[in-house]
């Protein structure tokens, strides 16, 4: 039996919040090189936590560890009536990297989609220059989106 037929992957509980801060706390530092406020990031987990309208996390668990997770938040599409699913937050601790531990959390959040009849299909957003995430997504059937993201936050 290989090491990922062992691994359980669920929708995250409050028990789990503390990895998701870290590992939140690790990708900003690691993709962006910013340091987190890390009262205002735990409180947004939590935030996610109190209020199932803002989304849920799925993490994978080995030997009672979380390795890696996930979140999903939701987007309305008027033009086909019905919802899109953003993952975001996504995290795989670097010694569980290249494992496959992403297919299960992807394919997990599929199926949980497919139990309802109102999920159009799935987005996320990466860094131009994380070119790794960008193999990993592409290797899962996801493909480089037609538009562009802009912003304007505080």
């Amino acid at each position: 039996m290989d090491k990922l037929s062992k691994m359980i992957i669920r929708k995250a509980e409050n028990s789990d919040a503390g990895s998701l801060v870290d590992f939140n706390q690790k990708m900003a530092l690691e993709t962006e090189g910013k340091q987190l406020e890390e009262a205002v990031l735990a409180d947004g987990v939590r935030a996610v936590f109190a209020d199932p309208n803002r989304g849920f996390y799925v993490v994978a668990e080995d030997s009672d560890r979380i390795v890696g997770g996930l979140m999903i938040t939701f987007e309305w599409s008027d033009w086909r009536n019905k919802w899109f699913w953003w993952i975001q937050s996504v995290y795989i601790v670097p010694q569980a990297r290249g494992k496959g531990i992403y297919r299960l959390l992807y394919d997990f959040v599929k199926a949980e989609a497919a139990k309802s009849a109102d999920v159009c299909g799935f987005r996320l957003y990466v860094e131009r220059d994380n070119i790794n995430a960008q193999r990993v997504y592409e290797k899962v059937g996801m493909e480089n989106s037609v538009y562009l993201m802009y912003e304007e936050h505080e």
